[in-house]
């Protein structure tokens, strides 16, 4: 990518070739001006639409442009949304339509075709495996993972009646919920942070969780009743994490990802998404894993499957080096003990 001030150079050395006659240099001058300008090209950056996926672009956004020079100058950056199917279908679990990779697949396709150089997800919306020509190098530093408790009526899960709706659509979180509460109803309660919000205040449930990252990249912690420890709730594999992908053979784009990953938070994800893979699960199975650096400086892991309605789960614990190779050895041997101990058939719901 050509920056001004590298065409603005070239243009003033062909101004200073004095060997040449005056024809010409003009001439040399145009040519060379002109092949910078069409080097020149602007870093498309792929999202979906919602407000939280439009944060963490700008946000992406913002650190190139305070990491690169060049990427801070005029039409340097552009932000592309695209409408996922994820994003179209919001009145059936996802579960029933395709799991996770329906919030992805539009922007992969966008990316592998080039109508984006990089593209912007929540690491807990990507599935295992990524599609061929592309590659995920960037984490950026990870906001707080835990979930929130949302209620009017409330002030925690311990203290809602008998019989009282839960809205989420995270099968992970009902099956945490109905362990310990059984007593209450979980309904499937998709949307944006927007949406979910607006369905409590009319009536819709008497409460729902979400994630704490995302409310606070929407500035929107003043709706918190209460922050679940991960004791209480595990949280998502990935949660709290954004990932950024390029093109396999795309150099520069790689570089300059390069240059914004946050290895700590890449050591976690790399960690959990190995413990997802290993599991093999299917999207109907709640799955819960969180890796992070212990303040003796190695890497601690949980992780957990459950049954839906949480009648049965399945709990594991690890600690070994932090770095990401020794995280994903880690990461797969959790996986595979519960995927052990659960059985063959406990991932067939």
């Amino acid at each position: 990518m050509q920056t001004l001030q590298r065409r603005s150079a070239l243009c003033a050395g062909a101004q200073r070739s004095a060997v040449r006659p005056v024809a010409v240099r003009r001439n040399a001058r145009a040519v060379v001006c002109q092949a910078a300008s069409t080097a020149t090209k602007t870093m498309k950056i792929g999202t979906r639409g919602s407000p939280l996926a439009l944060a963490q672009a700008y946000m992406t956004r913002d650190l190139l442009k305070a990491q690169f020079s060049e990427l801070a100058e005029e039409g340097a950056l552009e932000i592309v949304i695209i409408k996922t199917t994820g994003d179209k279908i919001l009145n059936q679990p996802l579960a029933d339509i395709g799991g996770k990779g329906l919030f992805t697949k539009e922007i992969d396709d966008a990316l592998l075709d080039g109508r984006i150089d990089i593209a912007v997800h929540s690491m807990k919306d990507v599935p295992t495996y990524l599609p061929e020509g592309t590659v995920l190098p960037c984490n950026l530093p990870r906001e707080d993972v835990r979930d929130v408790f949302i209620s009017p009526v409330a002030k925690d899960l311990s203290e809602l009646p008998e019989g009282a709706v839960v809205g989420s659509a995270s099968l992970r979180r009902q099956a945490q919920i109905l362990a310990k509460y059984p007593h209450l109803k979980v309904v499937n309660f998709r949307g944006n942070v927007q949406t979910r919000l607006r369905k409590l205040q009319e009536g819709d449930c008497s409460a729902t969780l979400l994630a704490l990252a995302g409310l606070k990249r929407l500035d929107m912690t003043q709706h918190i009743t209460k922050i679940l420890d991960t004791e209480e709730m595990l949280p998502a594999v990935s949660q709290g994490a954004i990932g950024i992908a390029c093109r396999t053979d795309d150099g520069p784009m790689s570089r300059y990802l390069a240059g914004l990953n946050h290895e700590d938070t890449r050591v976690a994800v790399v960690t959990e998404r190995a413990f997802l893979t290993a599991l093999d699960g299917s999207c109907r199975t709640p799955i819960a894993g969180y890796a992070q650096k212990g303040p003796d400086g190695k890497l601690h892991f949980r992780g957990l499957v459950a049954s839906p309605n949480g009648s049965k789960i399945y709990e594991t614990t690890r600690v070994g080096a932090f770095n990401a190779a020794d995280g994903e050895r880690l990461g797969r041997e959790a996986g595979e003990e519960l995927k052990a101990k659960a059985g063959p058939d406990f991932f067939d719901w």
